[in-house]
């Protein structure tokens, strides 16, 4: 354990956590940064994105950014236990209802990545919604706007 510490400090790793508290029942009052979720530009290369995850889908769906942009990410849920993978990255949170969780995290090869909820958030018996189409897409574009797709690797 005490490799482990010495290594996360030296090397900056950290964990995504919980950085504050929300009721969920006021992620729409206009003082709360879920308010209007998504992306905010803070510096040139330096984004902030506030996401929530809902029965069934993420708000924002879709995230835009260039190349070589560092992303925090700033992650509630409205309702149940959620979580979001990005394809081929290193994001992987979860979504508790009350908590934000956060993470920063870089991108550098452009494409488009996928993102899931990887927490079962349950489904409408014969209907064509449910967990199974909780996804979105995080889309790195180049300077010259061009994206590539990137290839899923299970």
């Amino acid at each position: 354990i005490a490799a482990i510490t010495v290594a996360a400090m030296s090397f900056g790793i950290t964990v995504p956590g919980a950085t504050a508290r929300i009721n969920p029942m006021t992620l729409n009052d206009p003082e709360s940064p879920f308010a209007n979720p998504g992306i905010r530009e803070l510096a040139p290369g330096k984004y902030e994105v506030y996401m929530v995850a809902q029965t069934w889908n993420f708000v924002p769906d879709r995230i835009e950014v260039p190349v070589g942009s560092e992303v925090t990410f700033y992650l509630t849920a409205r309702d149940v236990i959620h979580g979001i993978k990005i394809a081929n990255t290193n994001v992987n949170m979860m979504a508790l209802p009350g908590q934000v969780s956060v993470l920063r995290a870089k991108f550098d090869k452009p494409g488009v990545y996928n993102y899931i909820c990887h927490e079962y958030c349950g489904y409408v018996a014969n209907a064509p919604i449910g967990h199974h189409t909780m996804y979105g897409q995080l889309i790195v574009t180049a300077p010259d706007n061009t994206t590539e797709t990137v290839q899923v690797t299970q």
